[in-house]
């Protein structure tokens, strides 16, 4: 069993960033964040794969250009850092973990991890 504690939500304005972090308590080979707004369904933000070149990253289309994934497989962290949100980006935010070497968009559907952590909320504020 892998533990995911999530850490770095808040509140934050318009045009502003944020930095998400998620501290695992194993390896595993694909870590994501994923996002939930009341009355919407979770939703893939962004995915990394291990890689011998530093990982392979997937993201939705809503945050291409301003979310950026990073993870430290000796630490076994994972961050999110986010640039330019915006009220649509406003929603309780998940990492997630799986053993097996997702790709595309398996990376970044919900069904397909095992481990999850509690969530961090995000707020933007206009």
């Amino acid at each position: 069993q892998v533990q995911l504690v999530e850490s770095g939500g808040g509140s934050v304005q318009a045009g502003g960033s944020l930095t998400l972090l998620c501290t695992a308590s194993a390896y595993t080979f694909t870590m994501a964040w994923f996002r939930q707004a009341p009355g919407k369904e979770r939703e893939g933000v962004a995915a990394i794969r291990s890689g011998s070149s530093g990982g392979i990253t997937w993201y939705a289309d809503s945050v291409k250009g301003r979310f950026t994934i990073s993870s430290d497989n000796f630490k076994n962290t994972l961050s999110l850092e986010m640039n330019g949100v915006n009220a649509e980006d406003t929603a309780m935010y998940y990492c997630a973990a799986d053993s097996r070497a997702l790709w595309g968009n398996e990376a970044l559907t919900a069904s397909e991890y095992k481990y999850w952590g509690q969530g961090t909320q995000v707020t933007v504020s206009s």
